[in-house]
């Protein structure tokens, strides 16, 4: 028998005004001690552990702007409350999930997606052959640590039963987001739907982008059959393809840099703020005893990925290791579906893989699709001809262990229990991890799955690609095939001994640049390649890096030197524009001497008022700011060029990595060019030169501030005048969830701020609570404790018990 209370608001201001916010605390612990029970009836599972099958209870305690904090006495309770909260504000989003996952797109949405032509129909095929593999039936049959443990187990079926007490409860037709209220397409989830999101999660950078063209790909029957997709491979050396939309800024500050001696952490990732499958959850998780930890998750995952417990706090953000390989079959002369290794020929594996189709006019049908995979990994439908074929190789092709790694972090109350949970498990998958904890020490390390190839494969291995395929590794020889090391959990990676490592008092630092400059003081080096793609710092980390310096000696107008909790929260907010901190004037210099300039197609046009626009503007992306949109427009359009030093005043010099290249020289045609066409892209859009930032950037009708990093925001936004609104305009990326963290002997203080609400549901409550607050600056004080969260005023309380 199921059984949920909630404790209306009324109760909770009696209890507060007579007892006081410590003495509520107490009573509803009471309360909840009395509900919860000590144990549940158990079963025993796959791999011998055992497994709740009932009498799951958890307590949701939600505070301001609706962030639940999940109290239960075990795994089972604590995912069982996890599932129930999340459905109540996402159930749309983790449905919509679970149907890509299972290869169902085309059955309920026909085989056309947003993207084009087909693509149902081949994401179909990738999923629904993975289902059909078994692939992560086969990862959760094996036992930890390279399979999940017995209490994330728990936790995920008890999530999936949270959840589908919530749909069963409220029922498919009630649901409140008319998005898929009464829709065929949500049903109730499995534990392995949960497990197949954890491990979409894992290939984000790898294979899952690639989904499409691995469902697609078919053998030529000429050389014109061959699909010329070489642009989604971006990284050099057969590397695969680059996590180019995702981002992140990352500070861990030791008690060297605070004024207080605390250590303390910034955490900024910068991912889409639409679409389930990296969208932020905030969340507290707490056993008593067990675990406590609060943060962020991505949707449809179990746990906190990232954030603090008492102790220990961390962040990630997107390594610039590549975590896949491309390799460039050679194919047998008459036969497109055989490939040579090492002299010997190899027949590609096939797999049939029936996929349910629905028709313009509602009629559904089964076809069967083929899925073609080689030695190196899935075949891609890009660059296939009766020469070549390319494959790509996944270093999470296999990660489950992520969460078992996360797990052990939450649990973790020193860095040297974090490096423990790392090197235990292996299982973080694409990021960076920079961490701190109350001894005030930081600590830096890309212990992410990367493939191990030596700098000597990489040089003899790496073929150029053409207008056919990418840069890919030759596949004819096992010479280029993955190596391994002896403390690799994985076959075919570098373990820990190679990994990227620096522990510090002071600070380590990271915006997606490589790990060479995380502090300038110590810098990284002797890696192998493969982890250090390109050392060239870009504009956003000389910002962060800059950023931390000006702090460090007081010259950022934020007051005497050395970090504070107050001074953390500005710094993220500052919304510098480091491109126009070091070229603005060189603009305005430009177009005072040249009033008149001409378009890239030849139309001359008066740039006088952009110049005064310019000159006035004070190089910020606030929401108010009058400038910016000019300038971020200007830039687009010297960036559309492509990647050049030519028009910067001062070019990139080695010796010089946090400061060049810089300026812009007016000289070059590119750059007169560019101004030009930002002044008529503007009257094209009836915008005035000086309109402020945020009314061509807003969320919902919320102006956001910002920029995108390639032009130096630290606080990257990248958004339209109708994202958010429904239109077919409505996406926007960058900051998402933010972190301000410090580690005091007391506890931790920390303020946070998930930029698009906790829900994804337009007329949720929680839909842009949050984003007005990014708008005006201002964060969300964080309720750790059992009395801060007693003493919410907007604190709701729900009790289930299954």
């Amino acid at each position: 028998m199921s059984e949920s209370r909630t404790l209306t608001k009324r109760h909770r201001y009696s209890v507060r005004g007579r007892l006081g916010a410590a003495a509520a605390a107490l009573c509803l612990a009471s309360v909840t001690a009395a509900f919860l029970p000590t144990a549940s009836s158990a079963a025993t599972g796959p791999a011998g552990e055992t497994l709740s099958e009932g009498g799951r209870t958890a307590q949701i305690s939600r505070t301001a702007y609706g962030i639940p904090h999940i109290l239960a006495r075990d795994f089972d309770g604590l995912g069982y409350g996890y599932g129930y909260a999340f459905a109540q504000d996402n159930v749309c989003e983790l449905a919509d999930q679970v149907v890509t996952l299972r290869g169902e797109r085309s059955r309920y949405f026909g085989p056309d997606g947003e993207r084009g032509e087909g693509v149902n129909l081949a994401s179909d095929t990738y999923y629904k052959g993975q289902r059909r593999a078994g692939t992560v039936q086969q990862l959760l049959d094996r036992r930890a640590p390279l399979g999940p443990t017995a209490e994330l187990r728990r936790m995920v079926q008890g999530y999936a039963a949270g959840y589908n007490r919530y749909l069963r409860e409220t029922g498919v037709g009630r649901l409140p987001d008319a998005r898929c209220a009464g829709k065929p397409w949500v049903r109730p989830v499995t534990a392995l739907d949960l497990w197949s999101v954890v491990y979409d999660v894992s290939g984000v950078t790898g294979a899952v982008p690639l989904a499409p063209d691995i469902g697609d790909a078919k053998p030529p029957t000429a050389d014109g059959d061959a699909t010329a997709r070489a642009a989604a491979f971006s990284a050099p050396g057969g590397q695969g393809p680059a996590a180019d939309d995702f981002g992140s800024n990352g500070w861990a500050l030791g008690r060297d840099a605070t004024r207080t001696g605390n250590a303390m952490v910034l955490a900024n990732p910068h991912l889409p703020w639409v679409g389930g499958a990296l969208r932020f959850y905030q969340v507290q998780l707490t056993i008593p005893g067990t675990l406590d930890v609060s943060g962020a998750g991505l949707y449809g995952t179990p746990l906190v990925l990232i954030g603090h417990n008492k102790d220990l706090a961390w962040t990630h953000t997107a390594s610039d290791a590549r975590h896949t390989s491309t390799y460039a079959l050679k194919l047998v002369a008459g036969d497109p579906t055989s490939y040579v290794v090492d002299g010997r020929t190899e027949r590609m594996k096939r797999r049939t893989v029936p996929i349910t189709v629905r028709d313009a006019d509602g009629r559904v049908k089964t076809v069967e699709r083929t899925l073609y995979t080689s030695g190196f990994g899935p075949v891609l439908s890009s660059g296939w001809t009766t020469r070549t074929a390319y494959a790509v190789r996944d270093a999470n092709a296999d990660n489950l262990r992520s969460m078992n790694t996360w797990l052990a972090m939450g649990k973790a109350h020193s860095l040297d229990q974090l490096r423990t949970a790392q090197d235990t498990y292996q299982g973080i998958p694409w990021t960076y991890t920079l961490a701190a904890d109350t001894s005030g020490a930081t600590y830096f390390t890309d212990s992410s799955a990367v493939p191990h190839l030596t700098d000597a494969q990489l040089e003899r291995c790496t073929r150029p690609g053409g207008e056919d395929g990418p840069d890919a590794l030759d596949g004819s020889t096992t010479a280029c095939a993955w190596g391994s090391d002896p403390d690799a959990l994985v076959p075919g990676l570098y373990g820990p001994s190679h990994q990227p490592k620096l522990t510090r008092t002071d600070y380590v630092a990271n915006s997606n640049n490589g790990p060479q400059y995380t502090n300038p003081e110590a810098p990284l080096t002797g890696l192998p390649g493969v982890y250090d793609i390109d050392p060239r710092l870009a504009p956003r980390p000389q910002l962060g890096l800059d950023m931390i310096a000006r702090r460090a000696d007081g010259t950022d107008g934020l007051g005497a030197p050395g970090f504070t909790g107050r001074t953390l929260r500005s710094s993220a907010f500052g919304n510098r524009v480091l491109s126009a901190e070091t070229g603005r004037d060189d603009v305005v210099a430009l177009c005072r001497a040249h009033p008149l300039l001409e378009t890239t197609d030849g139309k001359e046009t008066d740039v006088r008022q952009a110049c005064a626009a310019l000159a006035r503007w004070d190089t910020r992306a606030d929401t108010d700011s009058r400038g910016a949109a000019l300038w971020t427009t200007f830039y687009d359009h010297i960036l559309r060029g492509g990647p050049s030093d030519t028009w910067h005043r001062v070019p990139y010099d080695p010796a010089q990595p946090l400061t060049t290249p810089r300026g812009i020289n007016g000289d070059d045609a590119r750059v007169r060019h560019a101004l030009a066409d930002a002044v008529q892209d503007l009257a094209a859009r009836d915008l005035p030169v000086d309109t402020a930032l945020g009314t061509v950037q807003k969320w919902a009708g919320i102006p956001l501030p910002g920029c995108n990093g390639n032009k130096g925001c630290f606080n990257v936004v990248d958004a339209g005048p109708e994202a958010g609104t429904g239109t077919p305009t409505e996406g926007a990326f960058g900051s998402s969830f933010l972190m301000a963290v410090e580690l005091t002997p007391d506890g931790p203080r920390a303020h946070t701020l998930l930029t698009y609400g906790q829900s994804a549901n337009p007329t949720s409550p929680h839909y842009t609570d949050q984003t007005r607050l990014f708008s005006r600056k201002q964060w969300v004080t964080e309720r750790f404790t059992a009395a801060e969260i007693a003493s919410d005023p907007d604190l709701k309380v729900t009790m289930l018990r299954d």
